[in-house]
């Protein structure tokens, strides 16, 4: 049995060491702050993650009187958005209330009507935004109409922490490119795998768990060939009740992955797409007819296929978070080419010495050359550590 999703490690350490409140405390406190009803709503916005991409995760509150009268938060993409939810629950008392939202209500039609004409014919008289929506179709427009129509609005409100949550949609949108997090699983030495090859478990249970939880959350999860060689993964969500299955992503230049390898024949397999530099062949013919998509991008040297025609690919198909797992090369190429985000390393209390290492040569001489992390946050799991950090 899975469990729910629940994504904490979407939220900053800021607001972790703050500390959210739980609904029942928020209305029961007269002494509430924009703050603290920002913090919960941007709880309600990480419910969404895995289902509502490549919309951004929104929360909204709505309160009056110092109690709460309405809550939602976008919980799939072509559904109603956070305010509508809000709107809804708290019905006539939204007049002359207050309303709480990570992101920019909109002012356009889309899959749902401008969020903005609802929030001013119910009545609301105030609205708290932490971020202004990058969206040109947005970009401030829905602020304008607020204030043109007498709504007092107020900006800036835990604006880092929530871009922080919906980061993946902000790179989307700013840079037209996918957000890049590279994860692998690695011993205290940095190996990922014996040196005969053996790398089934090197984490416990616990972290492995840990995995699927962020595979629940992504577009699309990538490897190379030779991890489907090696390791014939399923790169499922197994462990996450009511997750959304990632697309599969698997670069192999020169077709080496073999068609009966468990991406290619699973029940999910219409879910999995084959970069490579061949044009034609039997083996590209045999994944087509299971199911498969095969994708043939312009070849590099010695075959390989050119990372950025794959991000550009995921960019023009509305993948916008990509979880790269492998193997080495593909995430010392990522590395190399300055095309990663962000990095999850599952570290475990064990020391192989020769073994294969996470991460190849990056042609770095002098430590001050050396890939800096910021952002850094430790957590053990089990008896693993985790660290995250962007890059």
């Amino acid at each position: 049995m899975g469990e729910d999703i629940v994504f904490p490690e979407l939220c900053t350490p800021k607001i972790e060491r703050s500390g959210f409140f739980i609904l029942e405390e928020l209305m029961k406190s007269d002494r509430s702050t924009d703050i603290d009803y920002m913090k919960l709503a941007l709880r309600l916005a990480v419910k969404g993650a895995g289902h509502t991409s490549p919309n951004p995760l929104v929360g909204a509150i709505i309160v009056k009187d110092g109690k709460i009268v309405g809550k939602g938060y976008h919980r799939r993409f072509g559904g109603p958005h956070a305010e509508v939810y809000a709107l809804r629950e708290a019905k006539e008392n939204a007049r002359g209330a207050t309303l709480y939202v990570n992101l920019e209500p909109c002012s356009h039609y889309g899959k749902t009507p401008p969020c903005v004409d609802q929030l001013i014919r119910a009545g609301i008289a105030r609205v708290v935004i932490a971020n202004k929506d990058p969206n040109p179709l947005v970009n401030g427009e829905g602020i304008r109409k607020l204030r043109d129509a007498g709504v007092e609005v107020i900006t800036g409100i835990l604006e880092e922490e929530s871009r922080t949550v919906n980061r993946f949609y902000f790179k989307a949108v700013e840079k037209g490119w996918p957000y890049v997090i590279l994860k692998w699983a690695q011993t205290v030495d940095g190996r990922i795998a014996t040196a005969s090859g053996e790398a089934f478990w090197i984490t416990g249970e616990q972290a492995r768990r840990d995995v699927h939880r962020l595979r629940a959350q992504v577009d699309a999860v990538l490897v190379g060939a030779g991890t489907v060689l090696r390791d014939d993964p399923k790169l499922t969500v197994r462990l996450v009740r009511r997750a959304k299955q990632p697309w599969r992503l698997v670069l192999d230049g020169t077709m080496r992955a073999p068609a009966t390898a468990a991406l290619f024949t699973d029940e999910v397999r219409n879910r999995t797409v084959v970069f490579t530099s061949q044009q034609n062949g039997p083996c590209r013919e045999k994944l087509q007819q299971q199911g498969c998509r095969v994708v043939a991008l312009p070849p590099e040297n010695g075959g390989h296929v050119n990372l950025r025609d794959v991000l550009s690919w995921c960019r023009d198909h509305q993948i916008v978070s990509l979880l790269v797992e492998g193997g080495r090369q593909v995430l010392t190429e990522f590395l190399r080419l300055g095309l990663a985000d962000e990095v999850v390393v599952y570290i475990a209390p064990k020391i192989l010495g020769a073994g294969v290492e996470a991460i190849g040569d990056l042609g770095v001489e002098r430590l001050a050359h050396a890939k800096q992390l910021q952002d850094i946050r430790w957590e053990k799991i089990g008896q693993d550590m985790k660290l995250t950090a962007k890059l």
